[in-house]
Protein backbone atom coordinates (compact mmCIF):
# COMPACT_ATOMS: atom_id res chain seq x y z
CA UNK A 1 0.00 0.00 0.00
CA UNK A 2 1.57 3.38 -1.23
CA UNK A 3 1.96 6.22 1.59
CA UNK A 4 -0.39 9.50 1.75
CA UNK A 5 2.55 11.89 2.11
CA UNK A 6 3.39 14.12 0.68
CA UNK A 7 0.27 16.38 1.30
CA UNK A 8 0.16 19.33 -1.43
CA UNK A 9 -1.69 22.33 -0.94
CA UNK A 10 -2.43 24.32 -3.90
CA UNK A 11 -4.28 27.46 -3.35
CA UNK A 12 -5.62 26.96 0.07
CA UNK A 13 -7.13 29.90 1.41
CA UNK A 14 -10.19 29.91 3.85
CA UNK A 15 -12.67 32.75 4.59
CA UNK A 16 -15.25 33.01 7.31
CA UNK A 17 -17.87 35.69 8.84
CA UNK A 18 -16.22 37.80 6.10
CA UNK A 19 -12.61 37.63 7.37
CA UNK A 20 -9.55 35.86 5.24
CA UNK A 21 -8.55 33.63 7.69
CA UNK A 22 -5.51 31.51 5.25
CA UNK A 23 -4.50 33.76 2.21
CA UNK A 24 -3.53 31.61 -0.91
CA UNK A 25 -1.04 29.34 -0.21
CA UNK A 26 0.80 26.67 -1.86
CA UNK A 27 3.03 24.34 0.55
CA UNK A 28 4.07 20.34 0.65
CA UNK A 29 4.53 18.41 3.45
CA UNK A 30 7.17 14.85 3.00
CA UNK A 31 6.98 12.53 5.00
CA UNK A 32 10.07 12.12 7.48
CA UNK A 33 10.62 15.33 9.42
CA UNK A 34 8.55 16.39 11.98
CA UNK A 35 7.09 20.03 11.06
CA UNK A 36 6.19 22.34 13.92
CA UNK A 37 3.21 25.42 12.87
CA UNK A 38 4.18 28.43 14.82
CA UNK A 39 2.88 32.16 14.40
CA UNK A 40 1.05 34.80 17.36
CA UNK A 41 -2.21 34.29 18.12
CA UNK A 42 -4.88 34.23 14.92
CA UNK A 43 -2.40 34.02 12.30
CA UNK A 44 -4.66 30.83 11.31
CA UNK A 45 -2.35 27.85 12.40
CA UNK A 46 -5.55 25.80 14.05
CA UNK A 47 -7.41 26.42 10.68
CA UNK A 48 -4.49 25.55 8.69
CA UNK A 49 -4.24 21.95 10.72
CA UNK A 50 -8.15 21.48 10.09
CA UNK A 51 -7.64 21.80 6.65
CA UNK A 52 -5.10 19.81 6.00
CA UNK A 53 -6.41 17.07 8.37
CA UNK A 54 -10.03 17.47 6.13
CA UNK A 55 -11.81 18.81 9.43
CA UNK A 56 -12.41 22.32 6.78
CA UNK A 57 -12.96 22.58 3.06
CA UNK A 58 -10.81 25.30 1.45
CA UNK A 59 -12.51 28.99 0.42
CA UNK A 60 -10.23 28.11 -2.86
CA UNK A 61 -7.73 25.73 -3.97
CA UNK A 62 -7.28 22.02 -3.25
CA UNK A 63 -6.16 19.65 -0.85
CA UNK A 64 -4.39 16.46 -2.27
CA UNK A 65 -2.90 13.59 -0.73
CA UNK A 66 -0.48 11.79 -2.91
CA UNK A 67 -2.71 8.53 -2.35
CA UNK A 68 -6.26 7.49 -1.65
CA UNK A 69 -6.52 5.51 1.59
CA UNK A 70 -8.29 4.30 4.55
CA UNK A 71 -9.23 7.92 7.19
CA UNK A 72 -7.63 5.87 9.59
CA UNK A 73 -3.95 6.97 8.06
CA UNK A 74 -3.85 10.01 9.64
CA UNK A 75 -5.40 11.76 13.16
CA UNK A 76 -5.81 14.45 15.07
CA UNK A 77 -5.45 15.47 18.62
CA UNK A 78 -6.99 18.94 19.97
CA UNK A 79 -5.76 21.04 22.63
CA UNK A 80 -8.78 19.75 24.66
CA UNK A 81 -9.48 16.45 23.96
CA UNK A 82 -13.53 15.20 23.73
CA UNK A 83 -13.75 12.35 26.46
CA UNK A 84 -16.95 10.00 25.71
CA UNK A 85 -18.39 9.03 28.86
CA UNK A 86 -17.15 5.17 28.88
CA UNK A 87 -13.65 4.10 30.52
CA UNK A 88 -10.47 4.87 29.06
CA UNK A 89 -10.40 1.59 27.09
CA UNK A 90 -13.46 2.03 25.71
CA UNK A 91 -12.62 5.12 24.27
CA UNK A 92 -10.08 4.11 22.24
CA UNK A 93 -12.30 0.94 20.84
CA UNK A 94 -14.84 3.16 20.00
CA UNK A 95 -11.99 5.09 18.03
CA UNK A 96 -11.08 1.78 16.09
CA UNK A 97 -14.46 0.45 15.51
CA UNK A 98 -15.02 4.12 13.99
CA UNK A 99 -12.05 3.38 11.80
CA UNK A 100 -13.80 0.64 10.32
CA UNK A 101 -10.89 -2.06 12.68
CA UNK A 102 -12.18 -5.62 12.72
CA UNK A 103 -13.93 -6.03 15.87
CA UNK A 104 -11.76 -9.44 17.17
CA UNK A 105 -8.76 -6.74 16.36
CA UNK A 106 -9.80 -3.84 18.51
CA UNK A 107 -9.39 -4.86 22.10
CA UNK A 108 -5.83 -5.92 21.20
CA UNK A 109 -5.06 -2.81 19.90
CA UNK A 110 -6.85 -1.02 22.30
CA UNK A 111 -4.93 -2.16 25.32
CA UNK A 112 -1.77 -2.27 23.19
CA UNK A 113 -2.63 1.60 22.67
CA UNK A 114 -3.25 2.36 26.39
CA UNK A 115 0.49 0.54 27.26
CA UNK A 116 1.86 2.58 24.98
CA UNK A 117 0.94 6.14 26.34
CA UNK A 118 1.63 4.38 29.87
CA UNK A 119 -2.36 4.20 30.78
CA UNK A 120 -2.65 0.74 31.12
CA UNK A 121 -3.65 1.04 34.38
CA UNK A 122 -6.47 3.40 34.19
CA UNK A 123 -8.30 1.21 31.25
CA UNK A 124 -11.10 0.55 33.46
CA UNK A 125 -11.24 4.25 34.74
CA UNK A 126 -14.23 6.66 33.22
CA UNK A 127 -12.61 8.77 31.12
CA UNK A 128 -14.26 11.99 31.84
CA UNK A 129 -12.57 12.09 35.22
CA UNK A 130 -8.70 11.31 34.40
CA UNK A 131 -6.15 13.84 35.14
CA UNK A 132 -5.79 16.71 31.68
CA UNK A 133 -2.33 15.19 31.08
CA UNK A 134 -4.31 11.39 31.54
CA UNK A 135 -6.94 12.74 29.21
CA UNK A 136 -4.51 13.90 26.78
CA UNK A 137 -2.53 11.07 26.72
CA UNK A 138 -5.57 9.03 26.23
CA UNK A 139 -6.36 11.02 22.87
CA UNK A 140 -3.08 10.27 21.94
CA UNK A 141 -3.72 6.43 22.46
CA UNK A 142 -6.67 6.22 20.71
CA UNK A 143 -4.47 8.25 17.51
CA UNK A 144 -1.51 5.57 18.59
CA UNK A 145 -3.98 2.50 18.44
CA UNK A 146 -4.74 3.14 14.42
CA UNK A 147 -0.92 3.71 13.87
CA UNK A 148 -1.57 6.93 11.44
CA UNK A 149 1.06 7.58 8.99
CA UNK A 150 0.74 11.40 9.94
CA UNK A 151 -0.29 12.97 13.24
CA UNK A 152 -1.95 16.30 13.77
CA UNK A 153 -1.38 17.87 17.10
CA UNK A 154 -3.07 21.23 17.97
CA UNK A 155 -1.25 22.90 20.58
CA UNK A 156 -1.28 19.21 22.84
CA UNK A 157 0.16 20.50 26.03
CA UNK A 158 -1.38 24.20 26.22
CA UNK A 159 -3.13 23.30 29.44
CA UNK A 160 -0.91 20.92 30.97
CA UNK A 161 1.94 21.41 33.86
CA UNK A 162 5.36 20.54 33.26
CA UNK A 163 5.46 17.13 34.20
CA UNK A 164 2.13 16.35 31.97
CA UNK A 165 3.89 17.97 29.51
CA UNK A 166 6.78 16.05 29.68
CA UNK A 167 4.76 12.56 29.75
CA UNK A 168 3.34 13.76 26.40
CA UNK A 169 6.13 14.61 24.86
CA UNK A 170 7.71 11.54 25.07
CA UNK A 171 4.79 9.66 23.46
CA UNK A 172 4.41 12.17 20.94
CA UNK A 173 8.41 11.49 19.83
CA UNK A 174 7.42 7.63 20.44
CA UNK A 175 5.36 8.37 17.33
CA UNK A 176 8.11 9.94 15.34
CA UNK A 177 10.36 7.02 15.82
CA UNK A 178 7.41 4.55 15.33
CA UNK A 179 7.67 6.65 11.59
CA UNK A 180 4.67 9.00 12.17
CA UNK A 181 5.35 12.31 10.41
CA UNK A 182 4.31 14.54 13.21
CA UNK A 183 2.25 17.98 12.14
CA UNK A 184 1.87 20.24 15.95
CA UNK A 185 1.09 23.90 16.18
CA UNK A 186 2.28 25.24 20.00
CA UNK A 187 3.51 28.58 21.57
CA UNK A 188 6.02 26.43 23.98
CA UNK A 189 9.22 27.20 21.70
CA UNK A 190 11.76 24.99 23.85
CA UNK A 191 8.98 22.46 22.78
CA UNK A 192 9.32 23.63 19.29
CA UNK A 193 12.99 23.05 19.66
CA UNK A 194 12.85 19.64 21.05
CA UNK A 195 10.48 18.19 18.57
CA UNK A 196 10.69 19.65 15.53
CA UNK A 197 12.68 19.42 12.46
CA UNK A 198 11.78 22.11 10.49
CA UNK A 199 9.75 25.24 11.23
CA UNK A 200 6.34 26.97 9.71
CA UNK A 201 5.93 30.30 10.80
CA UNK A 202 2.61 31.94 10.20
CA UNK A 203 1.89 35.55 10.29
CA UNK A 204 -1.86 36.96 9.41
CA UNK A 205 -2.63 34.07 7.13
CA UNK A 206 0.56 33.62 5.20
CA UNK A 207 3.34 31.52 5.51
CA UNK A 208 5.90 34.12 6.38
CA UNK A 209 8.79 31.75 6.51
CA UNK A 210 9.84 27.93 6.63
CA UNK A 211 12.67 26.72 7.46
CA UNK A 212 14.89 23.94 9.84
CA UNK A 213 14.72 24.30 13.41
CA UNK A 214 18.17 25.00 13.76
CA UNK A 215 18.50 27.81 11.27
CA UNK A 216 15.06 29.40 12.23
CA UNK A 217 15.39 30.01 15.76
CA UNK A 218 19.22 31.91 15.29
CA UNK A 219 18.15 33.48 12.39
CA UNK A 220 15.12 33.97 11.46
CA UNK A 221 14.99 35.20 8.10
CA UNK A 222 11.36 37.33 8.47
CA UNK A 223 11.40 40.31 10.44
CA UNK A 224 7.77 38.67 11.57
CA UNK A 225 9.38 35.59 12.98
CA UNK A 226 11.93 38.04 14.41
CA UNK A 227 9.93 39.80 15.92
CA UNK A 228 8.40 36.58 17.52
CA UNK A 229 11.76 34.70 18.86
CA UNK A 230 11.79 37.51 20.71
CA UNK A 231 8.72 37.58 22.28
CA UNK A 232 7.36 40.99 20.93
CA UNK A 233 4.29 39.29 18.81
CA UNK A 234 1.23 38.58 21.10
CA UNK A 235 0.54 35.12 22.16
CA UNK A 236 -2.30 33.23 22.26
Amino acid sequence: MSGILPLRLEGVSFAAGGRTIIEPLDLTLEAGASTVILGANGAGKSVLMRLMHGLLAPSSGRVAWSAEGPRRRQAMVFQRPVMLRRSALANVVYALDAAGVPVGQQLRLAREALEEVGLAYAAGRPARVLSGGEQQRLALARAWALHPEVLFLDEPTANLDPGATREIEAVIKAFDVAGTKIVMSTHNLGQARRLGDEVIFLHQGRVAERAPIEAFFPRPASPEAAAFVKGELPWA
